[in-house]
C-alpha cells in the first residue's frame, strides 16, 4: 500500500526541493476507487487468515512499527491491518507511503475508505517531503507500511528509503509477508497477487530490523542485505 523512494528518502540531509503536489484524481479516479474498495471488502470476507508469529515478537503487545511488505502482496494489507495489527499494536493508526502518479491517488484513496492514511511519494516525486510527512506521523503514534521494491521495481529488492525513515523516526522495520492457497497473479512486473474467494492466506511476520540514528552508510548497507534476507525467508511463491 505502499511506495518506497530509493534516492530521495535514502538521504534525509537533503531536503531542499521545491514542492511538488501530487496529481489530483478525477471523477473515475474516485469511482475506481470506491469499486476496488468494495471488492477487496467483499473478498475479504471469505479469506481463511492465519497470523505466523514464529519468533514471538507479538508475546505482548508493540510500540507503532514500520511495517515493510512486498509491492505484490497488497492485496492483503487491508486485511492485515484490520484483523491483527489493530490488536497486536499500540498505536493511533496507519500510514502508507503511496507514489505520487494517478494510480497511486486511485490505491490512496481506496485507502481511506479502509480508514487508513497516505502520503504521497517515490523515488521520482515528492521524495524528501514524503519522508518529512511519514516522520511528522510516527511522532503522532502511527505506524506506517512501505512497500521496499515498488513502485517499479525490481521485485523482492529492499531499496534504501524505508532504512531512512526507520534511521530518522528511530521506529524498528517488521517484516511482513503472507503465503496466498488460492490466488490469481496478474501480468505485471510485480506478479501481483490477488488470493481467490476462500483462500487460506498465512501472514507472516520477522524479526524486527533497528537503524540507529547513528548509522553510518555501510552500517545501513548491511542492515539493508538483513532486511532482504529475513523478507526472503518469508516469501513462498
Amino acid at each position: 500500500m505502499i511506495e518506497p523512494s530509493p534516492t530521495p528518502l535514502s538521504t534525509p540531509a537533503k531536503r531542499r526541493e521545491r514542492v511538488v503536489a501530487p496529481r489530483h484524481l478525477k471523477w473515475h479516479h474516485h469511482l475506481s476507487a470506491l469499486l476496488i474498495f468494495a471488492v477487496v471488502r467483499l473478498l475479504s470476507f471469505s479469506w481463511r487468515c492465519r497470523f505466523v508469529d514464529s519468533h514471538g515478537v507479538f508475546v505482548k503487545p508493540r510500540d507503532p512499527m514500520i511495517f515493510c511488505l512486498w509491492h505484490n502482496r497488497l492485496a492483503l494489507a487491508t486485511t492485515m491491518w484490520r484483523k491483527f495489527g489493530r490488536s497486536k499494536i499500540r498505536s493511533d493508526g496507519l500510514v502508507a507511503l503511496i507514489s505520487a502518479s494517478h494510480d497511486g491517488g486511485v490505491l490512496a484513496r481506496t485507502l481511506r475508505y479502509f480508514n487508513i492514511e497516505a502520503v504521497r511519494g517515490s523515488s521520482s516525486r515528492r521524495g524528501p517531503q514524503a519522508l518529512l510527512e511519514l516522520t511528522t506521523w510516527t511522532e503522532r503514534g502511527h505506524c506506517v507500511a512501505i512497500t521496499p521494491d515498488g513502485p517499479r521495481g525490481p521485485r523482492y529488492i529492499v531499496q534504501d528509503g524505508i532504512l531512512a525513515l526507520a534511521q530518522v523516526s528511530g521506529i524498528p522495520i517488521l517484516p511482513v509477508s503472507t503465503v496466498v492457497g488460492w490466488k490469481f497473479c496478474l501480468k505485471s512486473w510485480d506478479r501481483f497477487q490477488v488470493p481467490l474467494p476462500f483462500s487460506r492466506c498465512e501472514i507472516r511476520v520477522g524479526l524486527p530490523v533497528e537503524v540507529p540514528r547513528e548509522t553510518t552508510d555501510e552500517e545501513r548497507h548491511a542492515l539493508r542485505s538483513q532486511l532482504q534476507e529475513r523478507m526472503r525467508q518469508l516469501t513462498e511463491d
